[in-house]
């Protein structure tokens, strides 16, 4: 009897603290969780471990950890009460479209046209070609733009070089498309009440390190946005810091309240500047159903000396704006809820109000005679100060006025018998 075991109900999952998953502290800022999370991302997955079945699930823990601690208010919701705080099923799904096939690619463009947003990973066969180096690498000299067009899940690599003259100064690589397919299109008005940039995934542009082995690794990615009647992607390497919006980051539950948490989508780039030599760059077509048509560019930032002094003063007061939203937010919440209060008071003295004003009038009507509703021949009841008749005075008077009707016809008789002309 010993050899038989009795199968209960399965236990519960263990799940590891985020920040113990992505080797960070509680109090790590949101660039330092973001390059934790690429670094170890890129460490287990699946295409560089493809003998290690494990990778695979450390892969997801790593993804999963950081969809929490990479949004500010799960990132708070765990702090204070852990996992049982988030909404799982809520949370955003993540998803590799290069592993799906026509009919699921279909349901998940359904399923973002109902409002569910969906974060999509850069293809895996993209990222494998990258890491092994059997990329085509075309040639984008600074100072000139490339136009093409490129496959839906498909990436156009690009190389750049850099001298010491130009990295000093510092580089911009633009990518930019005036051409949105209507299922990003439905994509983006998810978030147009809340957010001035809409996310609309056209594009993405990609930038990768010279691996040990001759291939290139993945380590900046920036998604497009629209401005305009163009969507455009840019990384900025000017030696200073530089912002991005990240959309999905911005978004309030409450409508009323988007506008205070359209700056909390700002994340600082983890990469400043560039060092002199080569470096690659990929244009990216996040689309479900077309190719993207897309032009880009690299720039040296000595030949905009202004523009870059102007950036570099904007981003400044955007971020310490900022940190005033923040602030202000508490003050925010604090008097809607002391409005919220003094509405309801409004209310209910309106209301006791009503009620009182209608209690008098039914009072003042009850000052009369007469209970009695006019009938229907239009004649009212007597009220105050009206002579009002005894019943039996009532029939005394009726009986009169009978007899009395009954003699003036008995005279009118006579008087028309009488009134003849006889003949003789």
């Amino acid at each position: 009897m010993g050899g038989s075991k009795k199968k209960g109900p399965s236990a519960p999952v263990v799940r590891r603290d985020p920040y113990e998953v992505l080797c960070v502290s509680r109090d790590s800022s949101d660039q330092d969780i973001k390059s934790a999370y690429r670094k170890l991302a890129l460490t287990y997955h699946p295409d560089k471990n493809s003998s290690n079945p494990e990778a695979s699930e450390l892969f997801k823990e790593v993804a999963c950890s950081y969809s929490i601690l990479s949004d500010p208010e799960k990132r708070r919701q765990y702090d204070s009460a852990g996992f049982q705080a988030l909404d799982v099923e809520g949370m955003d799904m993540e998803i590799d479209l290069s592993s799906l096939g026509t009919v699921n690619t279909m349901l998940v463009a359904l399923f973002s046209k109902l409002g569910v947003p969906i974060k999509t990973t850069i293809s895996t066969n993209v990222l494998k070609e990258a890491l092994t180096g059997t990329v085509r690498v075309r040639p984008l000299p600074i100072g000139t733009s490339v136009s093409g067009k490129v496959e839906k899940q498909s990436a156009h690599f690009f190389g750049i070089i850099i001298n010491e003259e130009q990295a000093e100064a510092g580089i911009i690589v633009r990518v930019m498309s005036s051409v949105q397919s209507k299922f990003k299109d439905a994509y983006t008005c998810k978030y147009k009440l809340g957010t001035k940039g809409c996310n609309t995934l056209d594009l993405q542009l990609l930038y990768f390190e010279q691996e040990a082995n001759e291939g290139y690794g993945l380590v900046l990615q920036e998604d497009s946005e629209k401005t305009g009647k163009v969507t455009s992607a840019g990384m900025y390497f000017l030696h200073f810091q530089v912002y991005k919006m990240d959309s999905t980051l911005a978004m309030a539950k409450d409508t009323k309240a988007t506008f205070l948490k359209q700056l909390e989508g700002l994340q600082p780039c983890e990469v400043l500047q560039l060092k002199t030599g080569a470096h690659v760059f990929a244009v990216y077509g996040d689309n479900f159903f077309k190719p993207a048509v897309y032009t880009i560019e690299a720039l040296c930032a000595k030949s905009y000396e202004d523009t870059t002094h102007k950036l570099l003063g904007i981003e400044a007061q955007i971020w310490r704006k900022r940190n005033e939203l923040r602030q202000f937010e508490t003050e925010y919440r604090t008097a809607l809820s002391r409005y919220q209060e003094v509405i309801n008071r409004y209310v209910q003295a309106k209301q006791s109000v009503d009620e009182l004003l209608k209690r008098r009038d039914n009072i003042h009507s009850s000052f009369t005679v007469s209970r009695s509703v006019p009938n229907a021949s239009g004649s009212e009841p007597l009220g105050n100060g009206s002579s009002s008749k005894s019943p039996g005075e009532d029939l005394k008077s009726k009986s009169l006025v009978e007899e009395g009707s009954s003699h003036s016809k008995g005279k009118s008789t006579k008087k028309k018998w009488f009134g003849l002309n006889l003949k003789r």
